[in-house]
């Protein structure tokens, strides 16, 4: 489950060349504060792809809920 929601994140994620800084920014707009940078939008999108697994495993660890996206809820539930 969670490597489809991670795949899902970057599936929607958006990437704009900024002329003035010489470099293409990449976002999933669902995800709150997920960003990355890059030389080339690979780069970019290989940056972006460690700040969603990043963003998820501190969400995981305060135990935020995370939005659904691509239609895959990311929900779990305490072991005893």
């Amino acid at each position: 489950m969670l490597t489809k929601y991670i795949e899902a994140a970057m599936r929607r994620a958006e990437y704009e060349w900024l002329a003035g800084d010489q470099v293409y920014y990449g976002q999933v707009p669902e995800l709150d504060g997920v960003w990355a940078s890059g030389k080339t939008q690979e780069e970019c999108a290989a940056q972006l792809q460690e700040v969603v697994e990043d963003w998820v495993m501190i969400g995981l660890r305060l135990g935020h809920d995370f939005p659904v996206v691509g239609g895959i809820e990311l929900k779990f539930r305490e072991v005893a």
